[in-house]
């Protein structure tokens, strides 16, 4: 079954096996102790630490094993705050960063009493270093940038917002889970976190590096391992598969990356071609090699990934309905792109063409199946109809003045992608000229009424309260 989910987190690299069942005998011992068994342990943990700072690109007494990604996102943040609590409390980051990251700033700030600011970023999903430069400020405590993003795949402009940093003072965390595979993160960075299971490494091993020079003070009891930085009792086993798997993974990390490349951009070429309505998305050329996303208008997302699923293949998906919180993702959302039928495909090492060419062969039958079970229109341009009787609009709302009515359609109760699809419908019975304001209460109604009026080149005219939900409305130009 093809497994296209590495983003997530990807499949254990052979080399990760091999010394994982390895060191099960050997590094079992506490690493911290003079006796044998545990000199042979510490060995191997100072082997894993040499292995993993290289790739990195740091000295080994900077770099850290945690628990996980997660947990050394959350104790490089709180450790940088903490020791430079003097300056100020306020934190800069992206829009797009990791929910970690976001996480990580939210409670401090809530906590603490500090303050957040979100740097903006375009359509492509990559975020201007001026707005870095704007949202830097006299108490600005940390600043946080991704390497590359991880549900686009778009890549960030890591050294000119690190230079920008450095000239004020303020050290830069970047958060290198999806790229550090692939290679170092160039750039005068801070910190830097990771997460072993993203390469091809065990899950529950992380990497938090902290150059010399970052004023750095670990928050709660102190602790004498990992330089007091991650508590506990190190996995030894596992930071050595993770560390020789990374080393693994890099030595093939410039041919893997041609080729899936290639394959991506065969995705990126194909979909649209064979699906109508598709957008792909996230940075065309400035973009992690193995990865690519897409959104289909009228589908479900949560249906289509079981009907890929069904086909055999493993995706992932940013749409609201296959989330808990029936919100878009965020990411998306920070970009202001459509979110319904998203379809995030990452291709692990080793992919075979031929996988590839069955899923574009699979995906065509699949999203018309579901399009067509959700009672989407098929034709992808508006046909021309005489003008329609206006219809009032319920209380809160009002009349565009546009010399033909405004049609309404209420779409109130009624999640992704029903909304769009309403609209579809009754849009080619829009004299040109004409509006139509759709009522809707699903949040993913104010990314995907606009995204569906670009897609198609008609206005979007803009959002005004009703009695219930939200009127999106939308002008026929053509």
């Amino acid at each position: 079954m093809p497994y296209f989910d590495a983003a997530s987190s990807a499949p254990l690299h052979p080399v990760a096996r091999q010394a994982l069942q390895a060191s099960l005998d050997e590094g079992w011992a506490d690493p911290s102790r003079l006796y044998r068994e545990g000199r042979r342990a510490g060995l191997l943990l100072d082997a894993a630490r040499q292995t993993a700072a290289e790739a990195v690109g740091c000295r080994p007494d900077e770099l850290v094993f945690t628990p996980s990604g997660t947990h050394a996102v959350h104790s490089g943040m709180s450790g940088a705050l903490h020791g430079r609590r003097r300056v100020g409390l306020h934190t800069v980051v992206s829009s797009v960063e990791h929910s970690s990251v976001l996480h990580a700033a939210s409670a401090h700030a809530s906590g603490a009493g500090g303050t957040v600011s979100e740097v903006p970023v375009d359509r492509y999903g990559a975020a201007d270093p001026d707005g870095y430069a704007a949202a830097l400020r006299a108490d600005t405590a940390l600043a946080c940038l991704q390497s590359a993003n991880h549900e686009v795949g778009t890549e960030q402009p890591v050294s000119a917002v690190a230079e920008i940093c450095r000239g004020r003072g303020v050290p830069l965390l970047v958060d290198a889970a999806q790229s550090l595979g692939w290679g170092p993160v160039e750039g005068a960075w801070s910190l830097l976190t990771a997460s072993a299971h993203k390469w091809g490494g065990p899950a529950g091993v992380g990497l938090l590096a902290v150059r010399k020079g970052v004023r750095f003070a670990a928050p709660g009891p102190a602790d004498e391992r990992e330089s007091g930085r991650a508590p506990g009792f190190q996995n030894i086993p596992a930071i050595v598969a993770a560390a020789a798997s990374l080393r693994a993974v890099r030595a093939e990390a410039a041919a893997e990356a041609a080729r899936l490349r290639a394959l991506v951009e065969r995705i990126r070429a194909r979909v649209p071609e064979l699906v109508p309505e598709v957008e792909v998305v996230g940075h065309p050329v400035r973009r992690l090699p193995h990865l690519v996303t897409f959104s289909c208008l009228y589908v479900d997302g949560e249906a289509l990934l079981h009907e890929l699923d069904r086909a055999d293949f493993s995706v992932s998906s940013g749409s609201s309905c296959t989330s808990s919180t029936l919100t878009p993702s965020h990411v998306l959302r920070a970009m202001g792109v459509l979110s319904e039928g998203n379809v995030r495909i990452s291709l692990p090492l080793g992919t075979p063409e031929a996988e590839v060419d069955r899923f574009l062969e699979v995906l065509p039958g699949v999203v018309s199946g579901v399009r067509e079970r959700f009672g989407a229109p098929v034709a992808s341009a508006p046909a021309t109809a005489p003008s329609p009787v206006p219809v009032p609009v319920p209380a809160g709302g009002r009349e565009e003045d546009d010399g033909g009515g405004e049609r309404v359609v209420d779409a109130l109760g009624r999640r992704c992608p029903i909304p769009v699809i309403e609209l579809a419908k009754v849009f080619g019975e829009v004299p040109v000229g004409g509006t139509v304001a759709v009522l809707s209460d699903d949040e993913a109604a104010r990314l995907d009424i606009p995204a569906w009026c670009e897609m198609r080149g008609q206005e979007y005219v803009g959002e005004r309260p009703a009695d219930h939900g939200v009127a999106y409305v939308v002008r026929r130009v053509s």
